[in-house]
This record gives structure tokens, C-alpha cells and sequence, in this order.
């Protein structure tokens, strides 16, 4: 058995899911250093969500280990996995996924409840962090698609998560929300936060550290931006 080594916060091995005779995932590999952010990138069906939906333990491979933290999240039975999506992960999606009867800091209180925790103060810190000081007690239907997905992103925050799983997050907004879920993915990375982003988007894509890109089930590649980078100034200097 291979073991957990330190600073990876990700550790995919050989990962495979099928459904009935459709195979999503085809021994998939790679790993994730904590801090890093990495983009999942390729077309309609190549299998980024299904391996995000297993990396946050909404799936289960069908072979091959997905590791969190140390944990083999395909191993763990489902009161497990309620409290592994509760310590380990954040999720934000492109559905923001708010309950339209509760406040903007009761929604994000709700992520304190499998914790049995209901601490106000520290949800009003998450939504100030997010720039929301202001929409506290607005009800989504109150709050523009952009403030909506930053109360999703100060929910998946509020537990200290490992690791932020964020599948096609502005996929949603008009070009200035897109701009300011950005700016904040930039400011949780430079802490320290450790981000699985799905983009269809090559420039949101190229923010990252990595990409890795799939096709058709497959790792096809991972590109460093930084070499990336590094080499297209080189072109045009």
C-alpha cells in the first residue's frame, strides 16, 4: 500500500469510473501539492466533474484510490463520507446551492452544523472576507448571481477546509462577477488554499499553477503555467 506522503493534500492513482458500459474516468494519476492551485481543463465529457465528484466523496471510483489528506476517500462508508465532505473539502459549484428561505450568514452557518457548531460571529468574518459585510441578512433572491456565488465560496470556507473543489464556479456570471470570484480564488491561493478548479475557460485556466487536462476519460497532459509562461515571453521578447 502506498503511503500518504507528506505536503500532498491529493493523491489520484489510477483512477477509473464507469457507468454501465460508459467509462467516465481511465486510470487517471497525478498529485497535488497543499498550496497549489490546479485548473481541470478539457472538452464536454472528458470527466472533470466525475473526478471532482470523487475527489469530494459525491462519487466512487470504480478502481484505483482517490487520497484527501491521508484519507482513501473510496473506502469510507457514507457516515464517513458525510463527515470527511465536512472536515476535508469546500465545494463551489456553479449552482450557488442556497437555501432561498435563509439569509446570507444562515447559509453559510449551515456548513457549522455538521460540526454542531453554530458560531454567527465567524460567519459574518467569511462574508466580510468574501467583500458581503454589508448583504448579511439578504435572501439570495435579494443578491446578484456574483454575490450569491461568494456567499457559496464563504460557506465552503467556513470550515477550514484541506482542499477547495470548485466545478466551473463563474460558469454563471457576467465578466465583472467572473472578475471578482477570481480576485478572491487569487487571495485564498496566495494563503495557502489549496484549489481544484474545472474551467472550460484556457484564461481562467492559465491562473492556475497547473493544468491538468483531460480527454475522453484520460489525463492527456499537465502543463506548468509557469513554463508556459516563461516560454511565451521568450517568444515575443
Amino acid at each position: 500500500m502506498t503511503e500518504p506522503v507528506k505536503d500532498l493534500v491529493v493523491q489520484a492513482e489510477l483512477v477509473s469510473k464507469t457507468f454501465g458500459t460508459l467509462r467516465a474516468l481511465d486510470r487517471v494519476s497525478f498529485q497535488v501539492v497543499a498550496g497549489e492551485w490546479i485548473a481541470i481543463m478539457g472538452p464536454s465529457g472528458s470527466g472533470k466533474t466525475t473526478l471532482i465528484n470523487i475527489l469530494g466523496g459525491l462519487d466512487r471510483p470504480t478502481s484505483g484510490r482517490a487520497i484527501v489528506d491521508g484519507v482513501d476517500v473510496g473506502t469510507l462508508g457514507e457516515r464517513e463520507l458525510t463527515r470527511y465532505r465536512a472536515d476535508k473539502v469546500g465545494f463551489v459549484f456553479q449552482q450557488f446551492h442556497l437555501v432561498p428561505y435563509l439569509s446570507a450568514v444562515e447559509n453559510v452557518m449551515l456548513a457549522q452544523y455538521f460540526h454542531s457548531v453554530a458560531d454567527e460571529a465567524e460567519a459574518v468574518r467569511a462574508l466580510q472576507r468574501v467583500g458581503l459585510g454589508d448583504r448579511l441578512v439578504h435572501l439570495p433572491s435579494q443578491l446578484s448571481g456574483g454575490e450569491q456565488q461568494r456567499v457559496a465560496l464563504a460557506r465552503a470556507l467556513i470550515n477550514h477546509p484541506k482542499l477547495i473543489l470548485a466545478d466551473e464556479p463563474t460558469g454563471n456570471l457576467d465578466q465583472a462577477n467572473e472578475d471578482l470570484v477570481l480576485d478572491l480564488l487569487r487571495d485564498l491561493h496566495s494563503a495557502g488554499h489549496t484549489i481544484l478548479l474545472v474551467t472550460h475557460s484556457l484564461a481562467i485556466g492559465r491562473l492556475a499553477d497547473r493544468r491538468i487536462e483531460l480527454a475522453h476519460g484520460r489525463l492527456a497532459q499537465i502543463i506548468f503555467n509557469v513554463d508556459e509562461n516563461h516560454k511565451a515571453v521568450q517568444e515575443h521578447s
